[in-house]
This record gives structure tokens, C-alpha cells and sequence, in this order.
């Protein structure tokens, strides 16, 4: 399979599929989020349930200029009964990929994370990964986490590649590079994540995470720019060529997604990883583009 470098290609290989995603919108009120699913729709690779007030999902049709008969609609009184509706469609089978509409964060992931009706299986890691394009990179570059664990042990990264890198090869990318962050190429045990990518290099040597290159600790810069790479005399096949980042922190991911949205122009996907289907978790802030390519990209992990 040929690597995916952009946005375009995602869409463009969903289009080339026979598959078909069924996708539950919780509470699809706001036009960002009824947009970027009806496109889907539009554009093959998506069949829709909005679940919530029909009322409500009749009026968002109506400003969207759709029609609300090519969509099934699941009723549901208030957010909490959409959020739990939605999981049971997925649970049942009539729903392969979940997407967050107008709702409170919290409400949703409390149905996602209940323990007896819940998509999240015993033992896993819930984590956030997002995909970014954006000029000045010649390829799509993925990050880790900006959205969920606020300090990943170790055991969270272990989770966090092995997942990533498999969203990674469903990319195309036969063997990830990727980059462990921090800010200096050292091993310090001040700074415990340092030694953690220490331990995850030497495991992934001896196949851990199995296609993959690890390299780190190094800095951002380091990852995707090979000659400040040179000019520290770092050497690794990840210097300057990274599609996975891994961050140290939420506070370091989320300040690098806010950055590159704000400054760099950069377009950013994003999905959960580890419930049993690709979930969707937009800010209400993101856009309809970027609500959209979050569900190219969730469709593209649960497999063409």
C-alpha cells in the first residue's frame, strides 16, 4: 500500500473502497458537526445515524439544506440518553464508528466509559491521537496525547504506540518513525519520561512494537528537521523524518496542537483510541474540515 501523505489521499482511498462506515453523530445540533458528517455521507464511505431530538436534528437538516430521509434517526429525551443510545448502537452492531455532536464532554465519555454498557474493554487505555497537515512538512505528521492522559506512565505508552503505530500502518506507513519528546536528547532521571524513552527504544529493539522505529528523547525540532538534527550530532533514522510524535504530557501536546493550528496553518484530525470502535472527540471550536477528516481518519482505523 502506498503511504498517505494528505488529507486528499485519506479521502481519495475511502472513495476507492467498497466499504461503507455506519456512523452514530451524539446530538448532531451543531452545524459543524452535521456538516462534516453529511459530506462524508456525500462522499460514499459514510452511512448516517444522528441520535438525539428529532426535532432538533430536523431543523439542523433543514439549515444544512439535507434530507433527513437518507438518515436514520434515533430519538432520545435529553444528552445523556443520545450518549448512551449512541454506545448501544455500536454494542449491537448497527454502528461502526462513534462521533461527538453537541454535546458536554463529560456526559459523552461517561457512556463510552461505563463499565458494564461501555466501549472501552477491561484493561485498555483510553488515548487521543491526531493527525496534522500542514505546510512546511511534506507528509501527514501524527501526535500523542493531547486530549486524555495527563501524565502517561509507562505502561500508558506502551499503549499509546501500539496503538498509534497500527493506526500508522493502516496509513500505509509499512515502518513508522517515531519520536520520543522531550526537550533535550538526554537521559536525566529528573525527568522520569526520559528514562521511560529509554526503556521503549530498547524494548522496541527487541521488536515491542513490532514495524516501527523508535528514537528519543529528542526535541520537536530534531524529529522534523534532519539538519538541526546533524547540528547536535543526534543520529537516528526518526531525525527529520517523524510521523509519530509522542509527547511527554498533555500540557506539551495540547500547547503543540494549539500552536500549529494557530501559527502554522495546520489542519488536525483526531480520534480515541483503545474502545473497541474509532471515536470521535471534536472541540465544538474545530471546524466542519477538520470534523470531517476526523472521520476519514476513524474510518481509515477501522480498516478499508
Amino acid at each position: 500500500m502506498t503511504p498517505i501523505r494528505t488529507f486528499e489521499e485519506m479521502v481519495a482511498k475511502l472513495r476507492q473502497s467498497c466499504a461503507t462506515h455506519r456512523i452514530a453523530v451524539v446530538c448532531p445540533y451543531d452545524e459543524e458537526s452535521a456538516e462534516a458528517a453529511l459530506r462524508a455521507m456525500r462522499e460514499g464511505f459514510a452511512e448516517l445515524i444522528f441520535v438525539g431530538d428529532s426535532m432538533r436534528i430536523a431543523a439542523a437538516m433543514e439549515s444544512a439544506g439535507a434530507d433527513s430521509r437518507a438518515i436514520r434517526i434515533v430519538e432520545a429525551a435529553d444528552a445523556a440518553e443520545a450518549a448512551a443510545k449512541a454506545v448501544e448502537e455500536v454494542r449491537a452492531g448497527r454502528a461502526d464508528i462513534l462521533m461527538k455532536g453537541l454535546i458536554g464532554t463529560d456526559v459523552y465519555l461517561k457512556a463510552i466509559l461505563n463499565k458494564e454498557h461501555g466501549l472501552l474493554p477491561a484493561g485498555d487505555v483510553l488515548t487521543h491521537l491526531s493527525v496534522a497537515q500542514m505546510p512546511g512538512y511534506d507528509k501527514l505528521l501524527a501526535f500523542s496525547d493531547v486530549a486524555v492522559i495527563p501524565y502517561p506512565t509507562i505502561e500508558q505508552r506502551r499503549a499509546m504506540l501500539r496503538y498509534d503505530i497500527a493506526t500508522l500502518h493502516r496509513l500505509g506507513i509499512s515502518k513508522p518513525m517515531v519520536a520520543l519528546i522531550h526537550f533535550t536528547e538526554k537521559v536525566n532521571p529528573k525527568f522520569p519520561n526520559s528514562t521511560d524513552y529509554a526503556t521503549l527504544v530498547a524494548e522496541n529493539a527487541r521488536g515491542a512494537f513490532g514495524e516501527a522505529v523508535l528514537g528519543g528523547p529528542m526535541d520537536v525540532k530534531c524529529a522534523c528537521n534532519a539538519h538541526s538534527a546533524a547540528v547536535k550530532g543526534i543520529k537516528s533514522e526518526v531525525c527529520g523524518n517523524a510521523d509519530l510524535l509522542i509527547f511527554s504530557n498533555i500540557d506539551a501536546g495540547n500547547t503543540f496542537y494549539k500552536t500549529i493550528t494557530q501559527f502554522a496553518s495546520a489542519t488536525v484530525a483526531g480520534i480515541l483510541q483503545g474502545p473497541a470502535v474509532p471515536v470521535l472527540l471534536s472541540s465544538r471550536s474545530d471546524s466542519p474540515e477538520s470534523k470531517f477528516y476526523s472521520l476519514a481518519l476513524a474510518c481509515i482505523n477501522r480498516g478499508c
